[in-house]
């Protein structure tokens, strides 16, 4: 059995369903869960965006010191973080499962993942990278952004069954634990950069160069789109597998991303209908309904900023003055 899950707040819902709706069509056999980093204690959806797939709650994976993980994160930090945590779930209750994937919920999946599965039955991980080829301009994002950011983007990441996986999922479990911040300046985004180090210490990753996976904005610079008896291709010859349409907004549907100024959409007349299918899917699927909603576990600014305050003033007043500054 092969378990797809992606992560989300109660805010990103409906691009959850996108994704799921997507696996269902083109992976009926592939489990989809929702991994919510939120509580649906006290919530009444409405009968039309009533969850019509399995959501677990953060708080039914039983993750130590999980109520400090909240004070220390943004939103963007903490859906980011509990990521090794699902994995470790899944694996635990699932024995079944022999192979884990996970995608953001901002994908759409195109085809079966039958040539995934086979990696996965010769490979312990399978990675993407950003880009395949060098970019010959300074836009962005470029090669220096990607070093900031990782070398692998952890929109997409998939793990077969086995005790080196659980050694590696437990060690970034750890440091997630504390160093899933956006903090460039000391080497962190997320959990992007903790992945270079997958192919290291797990040597029978995978590496997935085959365009079709994780095409986005940053890959664009190296891959075409066209259409052929209904069917997404990517520079003419490779099946598209899945689009990751990363800080694609359909309130703003004339910009592509918000992360990227080297591209138009406009321009990019082979993604009209790619951005089309995605942005009608995002409204069905009630995107306008599910932003109300914020996250039941992310304090304001403000109440963040002075616990950090507080936990500081404990400190050493060497380290307080220089962390303070940051604040």
């Amino acid at each position: 059995m092969t378990i797809a899950f992606t992560i989300c707040s109660i805010n990103y819902l409906a691009q959850a369903r996108t994704l799921g709706d997507s696996l269902k069509a083109t992976n009926p056999d592939v489990r989809f869960f929702i991994g919510l980093v939120d509580t649906l204690q006290g919530v009444a959806f409405e009968d039309s965006y009533a969850h019509d797939y399995p959501m677990i709650e953060i708080d039914k994976i039983e993750i130590r010191d999980f109520q400090e993980m909240c004070a220390r994160y943004n939103i963007t930090e903490l859906n980011t973080a509990v990521k090794p945590f699902y994995f470790t779930y899944f694996f635990k209750h699932y024995p079944e499962a022999k192979n884990v994937i996970y995608f953001d919920p901002d994908i759409i999946v195109f085809q079966p993942l039958t040539g995934l599965t086979d990696s996965l039955a010769k490979h312990n991980a399978v990675l993407t990278p950003h880009i395949n080829t060098p970019i010959n301009d300074r836009l962005i994002p470029n090669e220096l952004h990607h070093l900031n950011t990782g070398v692998y983007n952890l929109g997409f990441v998939a793990f077969s069954r086995s005790e080196e996986n659980d050694r590696f999922i437990s060690w970034w479990e750890e440091k997630l634990r504390y160093e899933c911040l956006i903090d460039l300046c000391n080497g962190l985004f997320v959990d992007q950069n903790w992945m270079n180090f997958l192919p290291v210490f797990v040597p029978n990753t995978h590496i997935e160069r085959n365009p079709g996976y994780n095409a986005a904005y940053w890959n664009l610079h190296e891959r075409d789109f066209s259409q052929r008896d209904g069917h997404w291709y990517v520079n003419e010859e490779n099946p598209l597998i899945f689009f990751h349409y990363s800080g694609y907004d359909p309130a703003k549907p004339d910009i592509l991303s918000k992360y990227q100024n080297r591209f138009e959409l406009n321009a990019r007349t082979d993604l009209t209908e790619l951005f089309a299918l995605y942005k009608n899917s995002l409204i069905s699927n009630g995107n306008a309904y599910y932003r109300n909603f914020p996250c039941s576990y992310i304090k304001p600014a403000p109440v963040r900023r002075y616990q950090r305050v507080r936990k500081y003033l404990k400190m050493p007043v060497n380290y307080l003055i220089g962390k303070l500054q940051t604040i």
